[in-house]
């Protein structure tokens, strides 16, 4: 890994996701707005495909031998060793209701390690980013950027716990992790998707846990959470991006979090 060669992908993604932030807002509050149901019936806008349609043409433009890998179109091989993995809007539900915390995520890979990410939320007028080494950073609006870290928070009966929705849980059959987790902590909030991930990496809240996560939804939330300070990890304590789900937490939570996750399990298991 070439350390200005993954500089200058980071510096031409904040400018492109920059780019295709104001193609989404065009979208965003419209009454007219279009709403299509994919496959596995998770809805999906004109934002959406053209937000990716965006990326992805930049991208090949300027790194014509990076792999490309989208939530949309799939995945354009290439041979250089970098691979962009893309969400142009994690949190479709929220901008279809106007409600403005929904993102778009923005992976870099290089021989599968997840090595920088981005994460811009174009209704809140933030950006985090960070690459391996060299930080997390956190802008809002046009203030300068300012390093981003995780609270120091060491207790779950301290902390702040996030989640996107009741029914991720009730899908994996998991309603008791969600139970034992609102009551093992000081506050629980529905501030999810890629926002709650976020909350954690700027020390806003202490603990984002989603139970079912797909690889362009996890893979620019690892190097932001990790040079945040934090732990970005799996149910079963890995650090990948293809697990399936995922929790972002302070590294103190960590332990915890999969104990009583194990706890749950094994409760069940001996009924």
């Amino acid at each position: 890994m070439n350390a200005s060669e993954v500089d200058q992908r980071l510096q031409f993604a904040l400018n492109a996701s920059q780019d295709a932030a104001g193609l989404v807002m065009r979208h965003y509050l419209d009454p007219h707005l279009g709403v299509d149901q994919k496959a596995d019936h998770s809805p999906v806008t004109i934002a959406d495909r053209g937000a990716e349609e965006l990326l992805r043409k930049a991208i090949l433009d300027q790194f014509p031998d990076d792999s490309v890998m989208g939530e949309e179109y799939g995945e354009t091989l290439g041979t250089s060793g970098y691979r962009w993995v893309l969400d142009p809007v994690d949190g479709t539900k929220s901008f279809v209701h106007g409600v403005p915390l929904f993102g778009m995520l923005m992976g870099l890979q290089s021989q599968g390690m997840n090595i920088a990410g981005i994460c811009r939320m174009p209704a809140l007028g933030e950006v985090v980013y960070a690459q391996r080494g060299g930080g997390c950073w956190w802008k809002r609006g046009n203030s300068a950027p300012v390093r981003a870290s995780v609270s120091s928070v060491s207790s779950l009966k301290d902390a702040l716990f996030c989640f996107t929705a009741v029914e991720g849980f009730a899908q994996i059959g998991r309603m008791d992790a969600l139970t034992t987790l609102s009551e093992a902590t000081r506050l629980s909030r529905s501030w999810g998707d890629c926002y709650g991930h976020i909350l954690v990496a700027t020390g806003r809240a202490d603990l984002m846990v989603d139970p079912m996560l797909a690889e362009w939804d996890a893979s620019a939330l690892i190097p932001i959470v990790e040079e945040a300070g934090g732990r970005f990890f799996s149910w079963s304590g890995e650090t990948t991006a293809v697990g399936g789900n995922g929790i972002s937490s302070t590294p103190a939570l960590k332990s915890a979090i999969l104990g009583l996750l194990q706890d749950v399990t094994d409760s069940e298991l001996c009924k």
